[in-house]
C-alpha cells in the first residue's frame, strides 16, 4: 500500500510517499481502508519534533511513529475475531493519535475503540476534518471549561480548525458566543453562529472591557494576564493552542492564579475517546455543527499541504483525499 513515511524530524520535504507493507489486523483490531485524513497542529509537532519536549513522547532522535496522520475516515475492510462493534463495509471515522498514528496511508489496523460510525450526513473528506479538532473543542468546553447554558463564552482564534468547532459547540451548549479572529475571517465566524465577532486587527484585545464566564484560547499570542482580566470573578480560561510563550505562561502562572483567586487558568490536551466521537456524530447529524474546510489536497500532495498549513492562515481544516472515491 502507499503511505507517507517520516523517518527524520524536519521540514515537509523529509516526508516520503512510498510503498509499504499493508497492515494485518490482529484479533482485536479493525482494518480500515482510509478514504481521507486531515492535518492538525499535532501533526506539525510530530513532523518537526518541536518543541523539543515533545520528543520524549514522539521519539528523541527520530519519529517513533513512521506513518503520521491522526484523523481518518474510511470503510471497514476486515475485523478481528474479537471485534464486536464493526463489520466489513461500515463507514467509520476516528482519531489515531493515541493508537500509534498511521492515518496518512491507504490502510490502518486500529483497535475498535479508536473509531466510531461516520456521521451519515458527511462525506469522507468532511468526516476526516472532524475527529481531533472537534474532540479538542468539545472536551475543552465540557471538561475543562465546565460550560453552562447562557454563559458568555469567548473563543480566541475562532477561525482555525479547533476554533470553528469551538464556536459551534459553544452555541450547541446554549452559550452566548463571542469569536475573536482577523478581518479576513469575520465572515466565517458569523456564518458558523457567533453572536459577536471581535476583529483583532481593528480592535485591540487589551482594551476589551467585557468579561466572560469562559475563554477558550484556540490560537493566538496574547499574554495570559489579558485573558485573566477578561474573565469574570469566577471565570475559566482554557489554553488549547497558541504560541509557546503563551503555553509556558499558562503552565507557570496558571496554578498560582487558580490558587490565589476564584478564576481558573488551565491548559488542555484532548484525548481520543470513542464515546465522545459518537456524541459528536449525533450533534453533527442533528445539524448543530458542521466542519469548515479550507482546502483539499491529494494524497501525494501532503508535503505541500503541510507547507500551507504551517503558514497558520487556514480557515478551518486542511483535508487530504487518500483514495480517489468519496461517499456520504
Amino acid at each position: 500500500m502507499k503511505a507517507i513515511v517520516s523517518n527524520q524530524y524536519g521540514s515537509p520535504d523529509t516526508l516520503e510517499y512510498k510503498e509499504v507493507e499493508k497492515p494485518v489486523p490482529n484479533e482485536n483490531q479493525v482494518l480500515v481502508r482510509i478514504q481521507a485524513s486531515s492535518i492538525n497542529k499535532s501533526n506539525l509537532i510530530l513532523l518537526k519534533g518541536e518543541p523539543f519536549l515533545a520528543r520524549f513522547a514522539f521519539g528523541l532522535k527520530k519519529p517513533k511513529f513512521p506513518i503520521p496522520g491522526g484523523d481518518i475516515a474510511g470503510t471497514v475492510e476486515k475485523v478481528g475475531k474479537n471485534v464486536t462493534q464493526f463489520q466489513p463495509g461500515d463507514e467509520v471515522y476516528g482519531e489515531l493519535s493515541g493508537f500509534g498514528w498511521g492515518g496518512f496511508a491507504e490502510y490502518a489496523a486500529v483497535p475498535e475503540e479508536a473509531i466510531a460510525p461516520k456521521p451519515s450526513n458527511l462525506s469522507f473528506e468532511e468526516a476526516a476534518a472532524v475527529p481531533m479538532a472537534a474532540l479538542t473543542a468539545f472536551q475543552a468546553l465540557r471538561d475543562k471549561g465546565k460550560i453552562q447554558e447562557n454563559q458568555k463564552v469567548l473563543i480566541y482564534g475562532a477561525s482555525g480548525g479547533v476554533g470553528t468547532f469551538a464556536v459551534q459547540f459553544a452555541k450547541a451548549f446554549g452559550a452566548e458566543v463571542t469569536a475573536v479572529c482577523s478581518t479576513r475571517n469575520v465572515e466565517i465566524a458569523e456564518s458558523i453562529g457567533a453572536d459577536h465577532v471581535i476583529d483583532y486587527k481593528k480592535k485591540d484585545f487589551s482594551q476589551i472591557i467585557e468579561q466572560y464566564d469562559l475563554i477558550i484560547g484556540a490560537n493566538g499570542m496574547q499574554p495570559i494576564k489579558l485573558y485573566v482580566r477578561a474573565l469574570n470573578p469566577n471565570g475559566i480560561f482554557v489554553h488549547v493552542g497558541g504560541s509557546e510563550s503563551q503555553l509556558f505562561q499558562t503552565m507557570l502562572k496558571g496554578p498560582w492564579i487558580s490558587m490565589t483567586s476564584k478564576r481558573k487558568v488551565v491548559s488542555f490536551l484532548q484525548r481520543p475517546n470513542q464515546k465522545d466521537l459518537i456524541l459528536i456524530k449525533e450533534i453533527i447529524e442533528a445539524g448543530e455543527v458542521t466542519p469548515v474546510i479550507d482546502r483539499h489536497f491529494q494524497f501525494d500532495e501532503i508535503p505541500e499541504a503541510f507547507r500551507y498549513f504551517s503558514e497558520g492562515h487556514a480557515k478551518g481544516k486542511v483535508v487530504i483525499t487518500i483514495a480517489n472515491r468519496t461517499g456520504g
